[in-house]
């Protein structure tokens, strides 16, 4: 059951990367940003608990 939910979560991703393109490439790029704000945020606060 597993291995089939992850064959269908990598097909659903494939077709959604050939349907819509634009819309896929949007999504990433705001994972990629979302990444980087927390890491942003998270360097912030380690570098408030060294003063």
């Amino acid at each position: 059951m597993k291995k089939n939910l992850r064959y269908v979560a990598i097909a659903f991703v494939i077709f959604y990367l050939l349907s819509k393109p634009t819309e896929a490439a949007s999504v990433v790029n705001n994972g990629f940003d979302q990444l980087a704000k927390a890491g942003n945020q998270l360097a912030a606060f380690v570098g408030a608990l060294g003063t």
